[in-house]
């Protein structure tokens, strides 16, 4: 039987995810899963692109696992799932734009260089 999280969104509103009883609480809303939540926001404050694309896909390789073995619901996997697409998205504009700022960074430096021997750009 599933039922609605007893839990509260960060606007106030109530959670929408659904529990198998005799939970109350989503994995989200779950204080056992604290500790975990925690170090997961830690790491994806330090980690690196390559690493974080890594546990993104292994994330939703054990979705699709749980989904297959009937340990996890389907909707809760299919919005498990568009959270982390929309991750990936995130993590992709995150990595252009360093990329653009890094070559904004390295097309002045040559511009001061060039300004600095008297030579002029586009000339």
């Amino acid at each position: 039987m599933h039922t609605r999280c007893a839990g509260t969104k960060r606007d106030g509103s109530p959670c929408t995810a659904t529990v198998e009883a005799p939970k109350r609480f989503c994995w989200w809303h779950d204080a056992a899963n604290a500790d975990q939540r925690r170090r997961a926001a830690s790491k994806a404050g330090k980690a690196k692109p390559s690493r974080e694309l890594g546990s993104v896909k292994a994330r939703l390789l054990d979705i699709a696992d749980d989904v297959l073995a009937e340990r996890t619901d389907k909707g809760v996997a299919a919005v498990a799932s568009q959270v982390l697409n929309v991750y990936l998205r995130c993590l992709s504009l995150e990595m252009k734009l360093k990329e653009v700022v890094e070559l904004e960074d390295r097309i002045a430096a040559l511009e001061g260089t060039a300004t600095t021997k008297g030579e002029k750009w586009g000339a």
